[in-house]
């Protein structure tokens, strides 16, 4: 069945990757010239996105690195630490929303410490797997297109991961808890 599936996921890739240029070509578009004016577009949109992600990850790095994502874990972990949520797992969730990058590294470093079959290591990975990005998202795609009012969007990507949070919680405790 693998097997199947690895010829037809590869069979599609080749049809895409040939049939949308063939099919360009046959509808009269210069398809090189095409692909090179859309890469000199992402190059510019590129170039106009990298102070917000400087921004975003120079701030997350120097609250992480001046303790701050640790003093936030110990004062809340008397609560959280119930409800099935382990201090270590905290700063992968409170980082998530800035950096997968980020959270990748800190969850790569709790895997070190607890392993990765541990309950934070399980909850750690679905936490990772069920978040996104947010800032990061909203500062490249608004910052990309000139959006300086983003506020519904930030609520509403806000509230999804602290939802995937509480899934990842409630997911983790009937699997491992």
């Amino acid at each position: 069945m693998k097997q199947t599936f690895d010829i037809l996921s590869g069979g599609l890739l080749l049809l895409l990757l040939v049939g949308i240029p063939v099919y360009g070509y046959f509808k009269g578009v210069k398809v090189y010239a095409a692909f090179i004016e859309g890469a000199r577009e992402g190059f510019n949109v590129a170039l106009r996105v990298i102070p917000y992600l400087v921004a975003i990850l120079a701030a997350m790095g120097a609250f992480r690195e001046a303790g701050g994502m640790d003093a936030l874990a110990r004062v809340l972990s008397p609560v959280l630490t119930p409800l099935g949520l382990p201090p270590e797992v905290l700063p992968i969730a409170l980082i998530r929303p800035f950096s997968g990058s980020g959270a990748n590294g800190l969850l790569g470093d709790l895997f070190t410490r607890s392993g990765p079959d541990s309950y934070a290591g399980r909850l750690a990975s679905i936490v990772v797997g069920s978040s996104e990005t947010t800032f990061y998202v909203l500062s490249v795609y608004c910052g990309s297109v000139g959006i300086v009012k983003y506020r519904h969007a930030l609520v509403a990507g806000l509230l999804t991961d602290a939802t995937g949070l509480v899934a990842s919680i409630i997911i983790a405790r009937a699997l491992w808890g």
